[in-house]
Formats: C-alpha cells, sequence, structure tokens
C-alpha cells in the first residue's frame, strides 16, 4: 500500500507540508485545512496523517470509504453524506473536518507535501502494512 513516510529527525517544523496540502486540495493556505498537521517538541516534532490503516472504512454508513488499488483510503465525495462518523470513529484523529468543507478529508499519499519538504522529511512509499503514526 502507498504510504506516506515521516522522518521526525529530519523536520524543523518549516510547516512547508501544511501550506503545500490545503494549496493542492482547497486552492488555499488554510492550515486548518491541512492533511497533515505538524506539533512542535522540544527534540523532535510530531506529525499526524492517515497512515492508511483503514479502520474508518467499516464504521461510513454508505461505504464512501474504500481502498484503491495502490491500497489508498479514498473518500467518494458523493456517497459522503456528512455524518462525520468517520472523523470520530479514527484511532489516530487524522480524519480531518472544516466547517467550510461538506465532507471530512484525509491524506490520500498523493505526495505534494513530500516533493515540497526542504529537508526531505517525507516520503511516499510502499509497505505491506500500514506505518505506525511518525514512521
Amino acid at each position: 500500500m502507498r504510504v506516506l513516510s515521516y522522518a521526525a529527525g529530519r523536520c524543523v517544523a518549516c510547516r512547508t507540508c501544511e501550506e503545500v496540502c490545503p494549496e493542492t486540495f482547497f486552492d488555499e493556505t488554510s492550515q486548518d485545512k491541512s492533511r497533515i498537521r505538524i506539533h512542535e517538541g522540544r527534540e523532535t516534532h510530531r506529525a499526524e496523517f492517515c497512515n492508511q490503516c483503514g479502520e474508518c472504512i467499516d464504521v461510513c454508513p454508505t461505504k464512501a470509504l474504500a481502498r484503491s488499488r495502490r491500497g489508498v483510503v479514498r473518500l467518494e465525495d458523493p456517497l459522503c453524506v456528512g455524518c462525520l462518523s468517520c472523523v470520530g470513529f479514527c484511532p489516530y484523529a487524522v480524519m480531518f473536518w472544516h466547517s467550510d468543507e461538506v465532507v471530512p478529508f484525509k491524506c490520500i499519499a498523493c505526495g505534494a507535501c513530500a516533493r515540497e519538504c526542504p529537508e526531505e522529511a517525507l516520503e511516499i512509499v510502499d509497505v505491506e502494512e500500514p506505518l505506525p503514526l511518525g514512521a
């Protein structure tokens, strides 16, 4: 499956990823609409994004969530009724919602943030099983 990988030791919390992501999907630079969130720590930083575990798929009452051929959990907007069950159920709290949007959103491992990361702290990789967050 295709996932985003994060190297905390390389991250300098420049937040380029948090700017590129909403520009890519919403044509704006609202940090609240980023599918990746960086949390600064004293010694290392932490990133939050979907690891494609798929736990949200079974909770969706309209089957709007499903795996793509590459193993990425995708939301089919036309099927989503905006119930936000997936947001509340996500064990990693990385299914996001914003009041400007009708449907929730999450990382789909598109690679836009990885391509723009000046420290190469982000990378798209293919794995057999979801990576633990921060890996």
